[in-house]
C-alpha cells in the first residue's frame, strides 16, 4: 500500500491539498493500493464517502489566525492509533514536514521502507506572519530541515524552488517532480463555457475579466493587486477574487478604501472544481504576483482553459513562463504591473494567443504525472532494498 500524508485535505482547499488528493485519486485508478493519512477537518464526511480509498483522519484543532488550517493530535485517538498499528505501507510520501509528515517518517522506520518528502511551500513566510521572533523563526526552518534530511528522496516541483530549499539549508540530493492538473477541456467546449460563465457573473462585452484565485492572505500580494487596479479603476474591467483566509477582511477593507467595490467580487472558496473550471475559462487575464508560491497549481488551471497569467519577474512561481508566448510578466512594481494589464485589455488577440499557448506549454494532466510517480516510486524502493540488504522472497 503507498500511504499519502499532508495535515491538509479536501474539504480544506490549496494548492497542496488538492495535490494529495490527485495523488490518491490517480494512484488509486492506475490499480495500486493507496490511503491518505491526514487531520480531521469539519464537513470532511462527504469527501470520505465519495473517495474510493481510505482516507484516515485523527483529531485536530484550529490554528489560530490560520482559518481553515488545524493542528493535528493523532496521539490522543485510541481508534487511530489502532488503525495506525494495522497499516502497512510499502512506500510513504510526506507532502508536509509537521505533524502528519512524522507519521509518514514514524512509519517509514518502523516498516523499514522508503519515505518521499516534497518541499511545497515558503514555511519561512508562514511561520514570520505568526511568530515575531526571528530565533524562534530560525529553529522552526531548522527543524523542517531535519525532517527533509531523513528522507530517502526529496521531491520538488519545479527547478526554481530548489534555491529556497537551499536557503533554509537542506544540503542533499533534490528531484524535480512536477505537479499536474485536473482541468483539461476540449477547445470546443471551452467558448462556451466561457460564455455562459461570463453572462452568469453579470460581465459586460467591453469588460476584461481579471481573476485571481488563491488563499487570501497577503503574503500572496494581493494587495499589490489591489494598488495596481487603483491606479486603473477608470478601466473597463472587473476582477474576481475566488478563495479564503485569514486577511479576507483586511482585503474587503482595502477594496472599499480604494474605492474599488464597482470593480472587485469576493466569489469565497468554491468547492465545485466543474464551477472553478468555467471561472478560469470564463477569464481574459490571471493576476498573479505572488513571490510566495512555488509552482500554483491555480496559474497551471487556468493555463488549462486558455487563461493567461500575470506575474513578476524573478518570482519562483514565474519560472514556467515564457514572456509573451504563454504569459507575462512585469517588474516588481505597481505602476509597471497597473501598465501591462491596461495594455493586454487594449489586444484582447495577445490574450488568446498566449493563452491558447499557455494551455500547451504550462498545463500537464495529473494522470500523466501520476504514470512518471509510479515508475519513481518503483526505483525508489528498489535501491531501498539494495541499500538496506532487504531481500524478497
Amino acid at each position: 500500500m503507498i500511504g499519502i500524508f499532508n495535515d491538509n485535505f479536501p474539504p480544506i482547499l490549496d494548492g497542496v491539498a488538492l495535490t494529495a488528493q490527485n495523488y490518491a485519486y490517480w494512484l488509486h485508478e492506475k490499480g495500486n493500493e493507496v490511503a491518505v493519512i491526514t487531520p480531521y477537518a469539519p464537513d470532511s464526511k462527504e469527501v470520505i464517502q465519495a473517495a474510493q480509498y481510505p482516507i484516515y483522519r485523527y483529531p485536530s484543532i484550529p490554528i489560530p489566525f490560520r482559518h481553515p488550517y488545524r493542528y493535528g493530535l493523532p496521539y490522543i485517538s485510541p481508534v487511530f492509533l489502532h488503525q495506525w498499528s494495522k497499516m502497512h505501507f510499502e512506500i510513504v510520501h510526506a507532502h508536509c514536514p509537521f505533524t502528519t509528515g512524522d507519521l509518514a517518517l514514524s512509519a517509514s522506520r518502523r516498516q523499514q521502507i522508503p519515505m518521499v518528502a516534497t518541499f511545497h511551500s515558503k514555511y519561512r513566510q508562514d511561520f514570520e506572519h505568526n511568530v515575531p521572533n526571528k530565533k524562534v523563526v530560525d529553529w522552526m526552518v531548522r527543524h523542517i530541515i531535519r525532517f527533509f534530511e531523513q528522507a530517502d528522496e526529496v521531491w520538488i516541483p519545479q527547478a526554481a524552488v530548489e534555491p529556497t530549499l537551499r536557503e533554509y539549508g537542506f544540503k542533499g540530493h533534490v528531484e524535480v517532480v512536477e505537479n499536474g492538473n485536473d482541468f483539461y477541456t476540449p477547445v470546443t467546449e471551452i467558448e462556451q463555457m466561457r460564455t455562459e460563465m461570463r453572462d452568469e457573473l453579470g460581465m459586460l462585452p467591453e469588460e476584461t475579466m481579471l481573476l485571481f484565485v488563491g488563499q487570501h492572505i497577503w503574503e500572496k500580494n494581493i494587495g499589490f493587486i489591489l494598488d495596481s487596479l487603483e491606479l486603473i479603476k477608470d478601466k473597463p474591467f472587473h476582477l474576481f477574487m475566488v478563495g479564503t483566509g485569514y486577511a479576507v477582511r483586511e482585503i474587503r477593507q482595502k477594496i472599499s478604501k480604494l474605492s474599488l467595490q464597482d470593480h472587485v467580487t469576493l466569489l469565497g472558496n468554491i468547492h465545485d472544481r466543474e464551477r472553478l473550471k468555467r471561472i478560469d475559462a470564463a477569464a481574459d487575464l490571471f493576476l498573479f504576483p505572488s513571490l510566495y508560491d512555488n509552482a500554483p497549481l491555480v496559474v497551471r488551471e487556468a493555463a488549462a482553459m486558455h487563461t493567461p497569467a500575470l506575474m513578476l519577474q524573478g518570482s519562483t512561481a514565474s519560472e514556467v513562463v515564457n514572456p509573451g508566448v504563454n504569459g507575462f510578466l512585469t517588474p516588481n512594481d505597481i505602476q509597471a504591473y497597473a501598465d501591462q494589464i491596461v495594455s493586454l485589455m487594449e489586444h484582447p488577440d495577445i490574450l488568446k494567443r498566449v493563452g491558447d499557448k499557455a494551455s500547451v506549454t504550462i498545463s500537464r494532466s495529473w494522470e500523466n504525472v501520476i504514470e512518471e510517480v509510479i515508475l519513481r516510486y518503483r526505483d525508489i524502493q528498489q535501491s531501498y532494498k539494495l541499500k538496506h540488504g532487504i531481500i524478497v522472497p
